[in-house]
């Protein structure tokens, strides 16, 4: 019994010791809508979330893609829940949503980006290289919707355009990238959550890249079960993009409209529909890249002339020595190939920014 008493006393202290190691220098989340003080985030990456639900029984906090697992938040005498992560969140962009009395709802005081299927809360905790995708007063792009009939699907489908800042100034074409979301999201993530074009406008201003357009559209021509993905067909959604996409674009605007200039890339699933594609369709695509998305090996390319540029990444969480090993094993079979892990990041966007950074000076140089 005295060692049950001594052992509880123990757990008990460990966990004021551990509420103290947290630092209360908690700021609002940059991504809270105006005005709106909650949820916070410290120093250490630590976030706080309070919400009001006087009549509710119980809310939990649910992070990441799919909302799994939770943070449990505790009622106060004034109606509102207030909880902290048991522990630090990883760097960058994460979903989450509130299940209160078992309903599934969305945090009042943050904005909401698709994700997961649906419109979800989002919290970003900073990054400490966050600098390559911050708001910078420097020359800045257009992100444009555009609307093109696709008569595979008998529908009016969109995407978006990143054009950079010198395109509406002057005359010349230029090089594109289709870029693809992942399962559960759509063609506004890569600009809501990836920072894409503010990206692209720092890697211009600094002089790190040509300039180059982005396509970004939605993917999910069919139902896509998480889970299954490797059941998901991507015929439809090539037809989409190669045979309709891509000729609206070249028509609408000022684009180097041969294979030479054009690249694809995805992450996650987006990932999947790439090296299906320009595994599919060898004449349209010259540089292709997976980002947490599987890789190639020698034996997927029977022509080494069809491909200019490999680009295999992932986070260090994820399957770092996969990439590694896929990446050697294409340079030792002659192609010209890139593998990079980025550090302390798993299946998420800090993963996908970074490598977009890491991507976009290779791709024409």
């Amino acid at each position: 019994m005295k060692r049950t008493l001594l052992t509880l006393a123990s757990i008990g202290l460990l966990s004021v010791c551990a509420t103290a190691q947290i630092k209360e220098d908690f700021k609002p989340s940059e991504l809270n809508q105006p005005g709106q003080e909650y949820p916070m985030v410290n120093s250490q990456g630590y976030a706080r979330f309070r919400v009001k639900a006087p009549q509710a029984q119980s809310v939990v906090v649910s992070l990441g893609l799919g909302g799994q697992g939770g943070t449990v938040l505790t009622k106060g005498e004034d109606g509102f829940w207030t909880g902290t992560t048991a522990g630090p969140m990883d760097e960058g962009f994460h979903y989450y949503h509130l299940t209160i009395d078992g309903g599934v709802f969305n945090d009042p005081g943050t904005l909401n980006f698709y994700g997961s299927t649906r419109w979800e809360s989002g919290i970003e905790i900073p990054a400490a290289d966050r600098d390559f995708y911050a708001l910078k007063n420097v020359p800045h792009g257009n992100v444009q919707q555009i609307l093109f009939y696709s008569k595979s699907t008998d529908s009016v489908r969109r995407a978006f355009v990143y054009t950079p800042p010198c395109y509406e100034q002057g005359k010349e074409d230029y090089p594109v990238l289709y870029l693809q979301h992942g399962w559960g999201e759509d063609e506004t993530a890569w600009s809501n959550q990836g920072h894409a074009n503010l990206i692209m406008d720092n890697l211009i201003a600094e002089g790190k890249i040509k300039p180059f357009i982005i396509v970004m559209t939605y993917g999910m021509t069919n139902d896509a079960v998480f889970g299954q993905i490797h059941k998901f067909d991507f015929t439809r959604f090539q037809t989409v993009l190669v045979d309709e996409l891509v000729p609206y674009v070249d028509s609408h605007f000022r684009t180097k409209a041969d294979k030479a200039h054009r690249a694809m890339a995805g992450l996650s699933m987006g990932g999947m529909e790439t090296k299906v594609i320009t595994l599919a369709r060898p004449e349209m695509f010259s540089r292709y890249a997976l980002l947490s998305g599987g890789t190639y090996s020698p034996s997927d390319i029977k022509d080494k002339g069809q491909v200019d540029l490999i680009f295999m990444s992932c986070g260090s969480k994820e399957n770092p020595d996969g990439v590694r090993k896929a990446a050697e094993e294409m340079k030792n079979a002659g192609f010209n190939v890139v593998g990079y892990v980025s550090e302390g990041t798993a299946h998420e966007f800090l993963t996908w920014r970074r490598s977009l950074y890491q991507l976009a000076p290779l791709l024409w140089k």
